[in-house]
């Protein structure tokens, strides 16, 4: 990691633990901030054959969807975020499944968590995005949670719990960008 006041992070976390609503209060307050979904940045692919396939989005997906698809990032995009980054904070936002494949290029990661009953409240009511309206994916998001923080502690992110308040979720990110300054 870099110790020069500028760098990429990496916000992740499980589905409904608030990556875009941080990114958008990390823009507001004047932070360059992208979100894997919403600006493009990663994109289902089919597992057998690595294909990029349209989302029908909207909830409905079929039941096999998760089985046979991927949410996957888009190194170039990472590497492009991780050039702006060298004179600048860039934050990206959000959850793939192959993000080991850029963790090279992030100077810090940040891990969103929440405790299964407020995560099943924020799923059942968000209106931002479908993903976890159907039981199988609500299911999998569920199924993926309980070892969310664990694994990232062990690789040394900055876990903070999204339980908080949206302003005192966004000041330990940035107390946590800080102390790499």
């Amino acid at each position: 990691m870099r110790n020069s006041g500028v760098g990429l992070v990496w916000v992740t976390g499980n589905s409904g633990t608030g990556k875009s609503t941080v990114r958008r209060e990390l823009a507001r307050r004047g932070y360059r901030s992208y979100d894997t979904d919403e600006d493009g940045i990663a994109v289902w692919r089919l597992r057998a054959t690595g294909e990029q396939v349209h989302d029908p989005g909207g909830g409905h997906h079929p039941e096999t969807w998760l089985r046979d698809h991927g949410w996957r990032i888009n190194r170039a995009r990472v590497e492009s975020l991780a050039l702006m980054a060298r004179e600048e904070w860039v934050f990206l936002c959000g959850s793939v499944e192959n993000e080991a494949e850029v963790w090279d290029l992030f100077d810090m990661v940040v891990c969103l968590v929440l405790d299964e009953s407020t995560l099943r409240e924020r799923i059942a009511t968000r209106t931002t995005n479908a993903f976890g309206k159907s039981p199988v994916e609500l299911e999998a998001i569920l199924g993926w949670n309980p070892t969310m923080e664990a694994s990232y502690r062990e690789v040394g992110a900055l876990v903070v719990d999204a339980a908080q308040p949206l302003g005192v979720v966004v000041e330990e990110i940035l107390a946590g960008v800080l102390e790499l300054s």
